[in-house]
């Protein structure tokens, strides 16, 4: 699995800053919210909307912060403290606890997986083993996002954590920015729910490569 893009990281925070409106806004469909483009733009420049919920809007600023985080830090080393620190943006005031390991059960719908307890060295121990596989950027990008999302790190958030960590690393190593377009999302929840019953990832990873990766074609 190659890089499709091989941008200098100027031109790669460029890129992620340029589509930031519509990065938000493809996260917040896959978490099922309502608004459309337009509003999720008026909300990113501080006007009210009258019928963006609260929770709504929520969502949707805490996943500016998360961006703003991950750019401003793209040169940053990702570890689990740092995927901790996307998750505390990400779930602030929409989780039982944000930016934290969890610490119970959770089940998930749709499903009969119920994700393990995560353990700190175990998590520690896997993350370091996808950054230090000899793959290229996108592909430990996207095997971050496989495990962050099926093994349900955290309480609340983990798609969208997910999603911003493997952003981080692909940024971090020019190769485009990582986003779930609208007219995938029924493609995605039923790859999701497959990776999700049988721990093979293969065909979400496929999709990901081939439909959610994008970038800036440059002129010599």
């Amino acid at each position: 699995m190659q890089d499709k893009y091989k941008l200098k990281l100027n031109e790669n925070i460029f890129l992620a800053k340029k589509q930031l409106v519509e990065n938000i806004y493809c996260s917040a469909k896959v978490e099922g919210l309502n608004t459309t483009f337009l509003e999720t733009q008026t909300i990113l420049d501080g006007v009210n909307v009258p019928n963006a919920t609260l929770d709504d809007i929520t969502t949707i600023l805490n996943l500016r912060d998360a961006w703003r985080f991950i750019l401003n830090s793209a040169q940053d080393e990702i570890n689990l403290e740092y995927i901790c620190k996307i998750n505390e943006y990400i779930s602030r005031n929409e989780s039982l606890e944000w930016g934290v390991l969890r610490k119970g059960n959770v089940g998930i719908s749709g499903t009969d997986y119920v994700p393990l307890i995560p353990v700190k060295e175990m998590v520690e121990k896997e993350i370091i083993n996808i950054l230090n596989t000899g793959v290229s950027q996108t592909e430990k990008a996207l095997k971050m996002f496989l495990y962050i999302t099926r093994s349900q790190l955290f309480w609340d958030g983990n798609k969208r954590t997910a999603t911003l960590a493997a952003n981080k690393i692909l940024i971090a190593g020019g190769g485009g920015v990582l986003r779930i377009k609208e007219n995938n999302i029924l493609e995605f929840n039923t790859l999701l729910k497959e990776f999700y019953d049988t721990a093979n990832g293969e065909n979400l990873l496929k999709f990901l490569y081939e439909k959610c990766i994008f970038g800036l074609f440059l002129t010599a």
